[in-house]
């Protein structure tokens, strides 16, 4: 193998570290940065690795795998996913903190904070999994690569962090490293920086836009910082002068909306909620309040939009539900539908229409699909082993079975999906199943069903994803989990079951069945539009003129990236088929999960009795929105952000600069005269404007909101500079220069409540309200004009947000820790069923009644009991993620209750958190 590289090229580098981390054996040549050595590119690619059959490989992580895959090092999940983020994520903040350096000539703080958020990530990364590696207790591709990438800007260590222990740790672990270390001395000589740094000044420079710090009230000089052009700042000046008659004119859409030729038509859904749950925060943020912004901020844009969801309605949970409340399906449905709608309503989301499955426009449209999937060839019979509870006298749906993950031993595995390695599972694959109901182990059963053929299809789907890949923007969390399963190799999915409720097979031998809900739950999305305009086709086989977007939580991506496109394309009607897939990560809640069961979190139906308004929950949601990684609910980080960046910077600004115009000016905007330093200010917002533009536009909602931030620092920082209050009681030139600082300040007010209004849309309202801003104002463009001219009446202007207080905030917290009351819930309610129908006792470990005071129950019980004790202790001992401790520490504890009342004893009370007995 012939390896070609260039001195000083940080790709180079990793390459390098590879092959010796490796063992490659690898003939090196040296070329320079232009050097072309792939034949059949147009462009110079460098390093490339030339095969002793010819083949070429000119991917720099493609080059470092395949030297790992010579050694017999197979990388697993969790490597890949680490190469998909470097080169999504890390790569761009390290090329933006090296032009800064090598380029601009900027040292120490300056650079490190263009790669700060990246830095945090791993060293999170790190820490949670307490491992010395990125993937696990030995060295992998992805430290190598990670390594290299970071090396050019980190040679100094001492620019860490000192709380980044974790990374500072790793970091100097790789740098030790024998491959490492030859590598950097091979690469990174004097003459190849110096190469490098000339590489660097032909290219274009990046965007020097990064994440701000949280903190209120950031470091003069951050918002200094950025030097702007003359002519920047000329045309951010002529721009303001241009006034509102510079807006186009606000687009009002047909009634229904339907696309329209030559505009921007978005059709927007939500992920469909299942009917028979109370959504909790996380469902909320991972599903309807992203979408709501985005489909908020487009019609700012004068896009065409149309934003549809709803309920999830058939299959066995909604089944089960109804038994446990006495009621119909139907009307459970009936019942559970309406709690969401009112729920969504409080949150202020704004659907054009939220519906449900339970239609007839579902049956028609499921069984015209399933007809044309017939007809074509796309179908597949077989006989399939169930699995079915005795006990609950039914086939289990696949999520109402947990067990043990057969790829990665997790062990709370649902019967569809591990959460952990996030591997589609056919539940009889389980090992050992339990019913989530009554906790019985169930008994496999054969039943014919139908599978849609994904092998037949997986040459169109890859041939479609391609597409929207290059055109579309796709997060890479849904990225790299479609390209998991298709590395996998796909294979034949059911779409039917074994149960009463649910769109009917319409084909002979097969009339006693339902579509399976994951055949079935997607297409709502088109019967819910049916149900909104008869005209729905012009939005659902339309792929031409409409861009579809899906917002869901990654857990429901291989049914809308492989199942449903499959769906699509095999039944060929000239779907749309989605342009833009927008999965989040998980939201936990303080150092846990959510659970209804045990009064674990806030759910939808609960915020709206905290006395917090329903603004401030859509802010503080969409503030820590896990875009990137998993993120977590923090009763005191709510507190904070709503009292610094609510109350004291964003309420402050506006409510300061409105004040000003009523006290000193008689409620009207007053004249401006425009000096170097407002013409400065102008440029800035402007910058921040077009930042929050671009940012919305890909998707980045989380990262847009710190725009809007921003510019309300700015503002108070021009305020509070300029001093308007003292300088209008000054000489007629300070007078000018306050009314210049208020008018210029209420106008950046006016421009934040357009920005705001997909975050906060009832604040947003309020402030236009206080300040009279007109309707037409409420257009979105690249440019920061002057909305408010002098001689605008403003009206009365009040504050926006109030402080919560500590004292407030831990009564929340303790109602919202555990141990509440709770409704009846599915778990309890068929636990207590089955305590009932025993005579009583909770079912021991077999699944039966456990008896006070059977002998054999006891002893069975205390040898449970030692077995799971040894299983926490070698957790703790090998340094398990918490949460897996943690689930296992719970059985123990259910476990030791249940011994506890087979010995005919009064179980303790259990201890306060964090005081121990004595």
């Amino acid at each position: 193998m012939r390896l070609y590289l260039s001195e000083g090229s940080a790709q180079g580098l990793k390459v390098l570290a590879a092959a010796g981390a490796s063992g490659a054996r690898v003939r090196l040549e040296r070329v320079p940065p232009d050097g072309r050595v792939v034949p059949f590119l147009t462009h110079p690619r460098v390093p490339a690795l030339h095969l002793d059959s010819g083949t070429f490989l000119f991917s720099p992580n493609a080059i470092c795998q395949y030297f790992f895959l010579l050694a017999g090092k197979e990388p697993n999940d969790l490597t890949n996913q680490w190469l998909e983020w470097e080169a999504t994520e890390l790569q761009p903040a390290v090329s933006t903190a090296l032009y800064c350096h090598l380029v601009q000539g900027k040292k120490g703080g300056e650079v490190l904070r263009a790669i700060r958020k990246t830095l945090t990530y791993i060293d999170q990364s790190l820490t949670s999994k307490a491992t010395p590696y990125l993937a696990g207790e030995a060295e992998s591709v992805a430290d190598v690569v990670l390594w290299a990438t970071l090396f050019p800007v980190l040679r100094d260590e001492s620019c860490l962090p000192d709380e980044l222990q974790a990374l500072r740790s790793w970091f100097q672990t790789m740098n030790l490293s024998e491959p490492c270390r030859s590598a950097a001395v091979s690469v990174l000589t004097p003459e190849g920086a110096q190469a490098f740094k000339v590489y660097l000044q032909k290219q274009p420079g990046p965007s020097l836009h990064w994440e701000k710090p949280a903190a209120n009230e950031p470091e003069e000089e951050e918002l200094a910082e950025r030097s702007l052009s003359e002519e920047e700042i000329a045309a951010a000046a002529e721009a303001w002068a241009r006034g509102p008659a510079a807006l186009p004119e606000r687009w009002q859409p047909s009634s229904p909306v339907l696309p329209v030729e030559g505009r921007r038509n978005v059709l927007i859904t939500s992920a469909l909620p299942y009917v028979n749950n109370v959504p909790h925060l996380g469902n909320i943020i991972g599903c309807v309040l992203s979408a709501d912004v985005f489909a908020r901020y487009c019609r700012l844009r004068n896009w065409n939009t149309l934003y549809v969801c709803g309920t999830d309605e058939y299959g066995t949970a909604t089944e089960t539900k109804a038994l446990e409340e006495g009621l119909t399906p139907q009307q459970i449905c009936d019942k559970y539908n309406a709690i969401h709608a009112q729920i969504y309503r409080w949150f202020d989301i704004s659907f054009d229409y939220f519906g449900r499955t339970t239609t007839a426009h579902q049956t028609t449209i499921a069984q015209d699909i399933f007809q044309r999937l017939l007809e074509r060839d796309m179908l597949l019979t077989d006989t399939v082993d169930q699995l079915r509870c005795e006990r609950c006298q039914r086939f289990l749906a696949d999520r109402f079975v947990e067990g043990t993950c057969p790829f990665c031993n997790y062990e709370e595995a649902r019967g569809d999906q591990c959460d952990k390695c996030g591997k589609l599972i056919n539940a009889v694959e389980l090992k050992k199943p339990q019913c989530k109901v009554c906790k019985d182990s169930p008994v496999v059963k054969s039943s014919q069903h139908l599978f849609l053929d994904l092998p037949k299809l997986e040459g169109r789907l890859e041939k479609w994803l391609e597409q929207s890949w290059a055109t579309g923007d796709w997060t890479a969390n849904s990225r790299f989990i479609t390209r998991s399963w298709i590395r996998d190799g796909l294979k034949p999915r059911c779409i039917t079951r074994d149960l009463k409720w649910g769109t009917p097979v319409p084909l002979d031998g097969f009339r006693d069945k339902v579509f399976y809900v994951w055949f079935d739950a997607p297409i709502g999305y088109l019967s819910i539009t049916a149900n909104y305009t008869d005209q729905w086709e012009r939005w659902w086989k339309n792929p031409q003129q409409v861009q579809l977007y899906n917002f869901m939580a990654k857990d429901n991506v291989p049914f809308h990236s492989v199942v449903f496109p499959c769906s699509l394309l095999g039944a060929e009607d000239n779907y749309t088929l989605v342009n833009h897939l927008i999965a989040t990560e998980y939201l936990n809640y303080e150092d846990g999960k959510f659970s209804k069961s045990r009064g674990v979190g806030v759910f939808g139906d609960m915020a709206q009795d905290t006395g917090i308004p329903a603004a401030i929950w859509r802010f503080y949601l969409l503030f820590l929105r896990p875009e990137g990684q998993d993120s977590a609910f923090s009763w005191t980080d709510l507190m904070l952000k709503n009292n610094s960046e609510l109350l004291n910077n964003l309420g402050n600004f506006v409510n300061r600069a409105g004040m000003f115009v009523c006290k000193f000016f008689g409620g009207r905007v007053p004249p401006m005269e425009l000096g170097a330093d407002d013409k400065w200010l102008l440029a800035h917002v402007t910058l921040e404007l077009r930042q929050y533009n671009q940012l919305l536009e890909k998707v980045r909602i989380r990262d847009a909101l710190r725009c809007i931030l921003s510019i309300s620092r700015y503002g108070n920082q021009y305020i509070q500079v300029n001093e308007p209050w003292k300088r209008i009681k000054g000489h007629d030139a300070d007078r000018t220069r306050a009314g210049t600082v208020t008018g210029v300040a209420v106008n950046i007010a006016a421009l934040i409540s357009v920005m705001l209004q997909p975050y906060m849309p009832s604040i947003g309202a309020a402030i236009q309200r206080q300040l009279c801003v007109p309707q037409g104002c409420n257009v979105l463009t690249d440019t920061f004009l002057c909305l408010l001219p002098p001689g605008h009446q403003i009206g009365t202007v009040n504050p926006l947000f109030q402080k919560l207080e500590t004292e407030q905030i831990e009564d929340l917290r303790k109602r919202f820790g555990g141990g509440q009351p709770e409704d009846s819930t599915l778990e309890l309610q068929a636990q207590a069923a089955c305590m009932a129908s025993a005579d009583v006792m909770p079912p021991g470990p077999g699944g039966g009644a456990v008896l006070a005071g059977d002998p054999q129950k006891v002893k069975e019980l205390a040898e449970v009991v030692a077995k799971q004790a040894d299983h926490v202790r070698q957790l703790k001992a090998s340094k398990a993620e918490k949460g897996q401790i943690d689930g296992e520490v719970a059985k123990l504890l259910e476990l030791k209750k249940q011994l506890v009342l087979a010995e005919g004893k009064t179980p303790e009370p259990p201890a306060p958190k964090g005081k121990k007995r004595k």
